[in-house]
């Protein structure tokens, strides 16, 4: 079918009398297939263009437009007002028009994502990269390779509640391996700034465990950070991998992350002189590794450890005595340890200003509040969803022909019943 569009005027009517109803934007679809070469030729003119239609109702050509004009050199002064025109789409495309072409739609938001990093200023790309992944989603569990790029933008602007806003979802569709890594690490970074520790650990444990052929940076360094958040929020860190890890991950992470490792090893003694001293000494790996922070936060935890270890052997304490026995400078400065862990909820105890005393308690949650009867409802209700989902899916793997191939070339291999007596087991492995 030649539709004959032989100028940007023409295609820009064609977009305005097509863009209606389902079969007319079907037709301009293939309309604006056929003139992707007319576009490409005239992208110097076509910012113009855009003044003409409306984004809410025309989305489709102006998407094709705008992917025409970012495919061409874009001066700064044009990518200023671009920008501007792309948040404007972003915000007010139609979903149904834009999924019709959802490539062209990703190349935008990243080109989009880019600039303003190039301008420093991320904050300005979070609300409308937010937009553009929900508008993009088929549903809220599906993973887009937008993802990843807003968590990066969060933290880059320091807009950690708003990162956390998407990583509630249940995420079960995944399509490129590379966007479900960067998307669990920069997702822990955002769990971190919000001191979610617990969800930082499930995200930088997604990353280290998940199957891979070869090792990957973003693996080492979520490696990295799963060795600090685990020492801060566990008090503890064991070296020894489950058996799901894949054996590229097992052979070689290790080797990557010394310094953590003998970090970890170190925190485990409890004594914070030694801690100290081996911080100061690989202050200058820390901190090219952008962890400096997190490693502050161990250095900080270790107090914490210590003290929560006083509560399993004494009723009551002074405060003098804490900071001895942990190390501290003095009895203030033990009283506001103290005093923000009582606050944390990562102990239970009374400090009697008058005599500088500190009783620890037993834990107060009965759990039979209104409250934690619904938090308990609601996390049944969600692990139950989750294992029907997880249910399926191992459902439709078992009937998938690639995976049934595989399992049975598998079989055969291992099958030592079948192989005769002369089966070289180090030729196998080679």
């Amino acid at each position: 079918m030649n539709l004959n569009i032989d100028s940007v005027e023409s295609l820009v009517t064609q977009i305005q009398g097509f863009s209606g109803n389902l079969s007319d934007i079907n037709h301009l679809h293939s309309l604006l297939k056929q003139s992707e070469e007319l576009l490409r030729s005239q992208s110097a003119r076509l910012v113009s263009s855009l003044a003409e239609l409306d984004p809410s109702l025309h989305s489709l050509g102006y998407l094709y437009i705008l992917k025409a004009i970012l495919s061409a050199p874009v001066s700064k002064e044009e990518a200023n007002g671009l920008l501007v025109s792309i948040a404007r789409f972003i915000n007010s495309c139609s979903v149904e028009q834009i999924q019709l072409a959802p490539e062209k739609f990703i190349f935008i938001c990243k080109w989009f994502k880019d600039q303003v990093m190039f301008l420093e200023a991320p904050l300005r790309g979070v609300a409308p990269m937010l937009t553009s992944i929900r508008k993009l989603q088929v549903s809220s569990e599906q993973l887009t390779t937008l993802h990843s790029d807003f968590l990066l933008l969060c933290v880059l602007a320091k807009c950690y509640k708003t990162g956390m806003s998407i990583l509630e979802d249940d995420i079960s569709e995944v399509d490129q391996p590379r966007d479900f890594f960067l998307y669990c690490y920069y997702g822990g970074m955002i769990c971190i700034g919000q001191k979610q520790f617990d969800k930082a650990l499930e995200l930088l444990h997604n990353v280290v465990m998940a199957p891979m052929s070869t090792l990957n940076a973003i693996a080492v360094e979520a490696y990295k950070k799963y060795i600090l958040v685990s020492l801060i929020h566990l008090g503890q860190f064991s070296t020894s991998f489950p058996k799901y890890t894949s054996s590229v991950a097992q052979r070689n992470l290790k080797n990557f992350a010394l310094p953590y490792l003998e970090l970890a090893n170190s925190y485990g003694n409890g004594k914070i002189s030694e801690l100290k001293t081996f911080v100061r000494r690989n202050m200058e790996k820390f901190e090219s590794d952008n962890n400096l922070g997190l490693m502050k936060q161990v250095v900080s935890s270790m107090y914490k450890r210590n003290i929560q270890r006083l509560t399993q052997t004494y009723l009551t304490l002074s405060l003098r005595d804490i900071a001895k026995t942990v190390q501290l400078s003095n009895a203030k400065e033990a009283e506001m340890h103290v005093l923000q862990m009582i606050e944390d909820g990562e102990i239970y105890a009374a400090i009697n200003q008058k005599d500088g005393m500190v009783r620890f308690l037993e834990d107060p949650e009965q759990y039979k509040t209104c409250a934690m009867i619904e938090h308990i409802d609601s996390s049944i209700k969600r692990i139950t969803a989750l294992s029907k989902k997880l249910t399926s899916l191992d459902e439709l793997m078992s009937c998938d022909p690639m995976y049934l191939a595989k399992v049975g070339r598998e079989k055969h291999r291992f099958d030592f019943d079948s192989v005769p007596q002369r089966f070289n087991i180090r030729d196998e492995h080679n």
